[in-house]
């Protein structure tokens, strides 16, 4: 029976909705700050749930023994080595809607006490003063207010803001001008465009590479004097000494901030001495709704991933539904077994892979196929190989991994077709799916022909002449090997042709010898796939 270790401070929730749902589950809060028990502790565990206490690193993962899913109870997963997770085959998946609510409100909250100028006032009051006269703020009716980012959390900070009578103003470069116009608010063409003329401007994107320092000197110096700035995202995107420094010289005329570079926040942030600032700890999604929300969210991630196969809201592969699951197992079945065709009949150093999905197919989704077909051709090569990691583990092995999709029917309703080019030449196999369950082979080459995938296939190349195919026979008959079943495919009578033995038994290197022997024969290869039906671990 698989087990899931919460390793941070949870929401009773998520244990309890485990144990509900038949899964047994370990709570160690302590865990999260014994990074070398917590290493040794996630190899006796299927599943791991953490928070933002808990990190999980590349050294903790080297050897993850059980392990096979991390859920964050959160949005972010900064925490968690994903790269690391994924070379091990390990699903990184989070909870995205559980706090989106609470983390738009907390934008606003800022927003409002900077604008009002609350703190200070508050933090007057409580040393005995009364001065209204100093604390005259600003409406938000009226104002402009600049989303980047038009996800779940900067589309509920936009309607908000809407609702308070704000002209809304946004950037999102995975968003067209046209939906967000929909959405009801002003598209801008770009971040730099938008930034003379807001008057408050709050970012909601993940902290990547391409977004650490988002907003820095230069972007602030596009912004007005009266400008104010609010993140509630992550640490990082908004270059902090910029910010303390255009805020102390007057440039900027105010900030919200809740994450930072460095949490806990660091005495020498420049940002703790900077006016005209409000600090939280990290309050995005601290409220008593989030936390239940994304306990539970996590729990039933882990749950349904553990029982059913379904993946979702995973950042390192395809998410996959049950429904989906269902409708595409055969599919990725066939996928796995043309991969690993393909890993046993190719002579070379593989370099590039050019998959084609065609028909029905192409409306599926691909990718799920795709790392099948990348994970059938790596398995008998290395250890540890599934879908969350074989494209990964693939390009680190400089092997090139392209796809493309057409709704075109031809003589299939759906067809797969791999191409892999290797340094001697390029390869091509195609299959498909007859009826409901019986996955074929419709094409080596450039040959036509329809064969099982599955068991031993003998797979030759020859001359199309008389007695090359009871050379065979004979030849295997007499090393005691059964021939099951047989496919031919030639363009020509006569000419070059390609056939297809699918074998009760491996025939031994003697046999393969003899028959490779023969004046008419140019190439043989033994093919070993599963028995028809036998799905994968990571897919069964």
């Amino acid at each position: 029976m698989a087990r899931v270790l919460i390793a941070d401070n949870l929401e009773a929730s998520a244990a309890e909705t485990l144990k509900k749902l038949g899964v047994p589950v370990d709570h160690r809060p302590e865990l999260s700050k014994k990074p070398e028990e917590l290493k040794a502790a996630l190899r006796e565990y299927d599943a791991v749930i953490v928070r933002s206490a808990a990190k999980i690193t590349a050294e903790m993962l080297e050897n993850p023994g059980k392990l096979r899913a991390i859920a964050r109870a959160g949005v972010g997963v900064d925490t968690i080595d994903v790269a690391a997770a994924t070379r091990k085959g390990v699903v990184v998946m989070n909870t995205p809607g559980g706090n989106t609510v609470s983390a738009a409100e907390h934008t606003i909250a800022l927003m409002m006490s900077l604008a009002r100028l609350v703190p200070q006032a508050d933090a007057t009051m409580k040393k005995g003063g009364w001065d209204r006269n100093k604390f005259v703020g600003t409406q938000v009716t009226g104002k402009t207010l600049g989303v980047i980012g038009l996800g779940r959390i900067g589309r509920e900070v936009a309607k908000r803001a809407a609702g308070l009578e704000m002209k809304v103003l946004a950037f999102d470069p995975f968003v067209t001008p046209d939906k967000v116009a929909e959405m009801g608010y002003k598209p801008a063409a770009s971040i730099e465009a938008m930034l003379p003329d807001v008057d408050f401007l709050t970012i909601h994107v993940p902290l990547t590479d391409e977004t650490k320092s988002l907003i820095g000197p230069n972007e602030l110096a596009k912004m007005k004097k009266t400008a104010r700035i609010l993140n509630v995202a992550r640490g990082g995107i908004v270059d902090e000494k910029a910010l303390a420094d255009a805020l102390k010289a007057g440039t900027i005329g105010g900030a919200g901030i809740d994450v930072f570079s460095v949490e806990p926040i660091v005495a020498d942030n420049p940002l703790i001495g900077a006016p005209n600032i409000v600090l939280t700890p990290h309050l995005g999604a601290s409220t008593y709704e989030a936390q239940e929300n994304v306990a539970i969210e996590a729990a039933e991630l882990i749950a349904n991933f553990l029982l059913k196969g379904i993946v979702a809201n995973a950042v390192n592969m395809a998410a996959v539904d049950r429904k989906e699951l269902d409708e595409l197992k055969q599919y990725v079945d066939l996928a796995r077994r043309l991969g690993m065709l393909h890993a046993q009949m190719n002579h070379g150093q593989i370099k590039k892979v050019a998959l084609t999905y065609k028909g029905d197919l192409a409306n599926k989704k691909t990718k799920l196929l795709t790392s099948a077909f990348t994970a059938g051709l790596l398995e008998s090569r290395m250890a540890g190989v599934n879908l969350v990691n074989a494209e990964v583990m693939a390009r680190d092995r400089g092997i090139e991994i392209t796809s493309s999709a057409s709704p075109k029917k031809d003589d299939f309703a759906s067809l797969m077709q791999a191409d892999v080019e290797t340094d001697k030449k390029t390869y091509t196999a195609a299959g498909t799916l007859f009826g409901n369950e019986y996955l074929r082979l419709v094409r080596l080459g450039s040959y036509r022909l329809e064969a099982y995938l599955d068991g031993v296939l003998f797979v030759f190349s020859h001359r199309d002449r008389p007695g090359v195919i009871g050379f065979m026979g004979s030849t295997f008959g007499k090393h005691g090997v059964n021939i099951a079943g047989m496919n031919l495919g030639r363009q020509a009578p006569g000419g070059e042709a390609i056939g297809v033995l699918n074998l009760d038994t491996v025939p031994d290197a003697a046999a393969v010898d003899e028959v490779a022997g023969h004046s008419d024969i140019t190439s043989v290869s033994v093919v070993k796939l599963p028995p028809a039906g036998e799905l994968p671990g990571w897919l069964g």
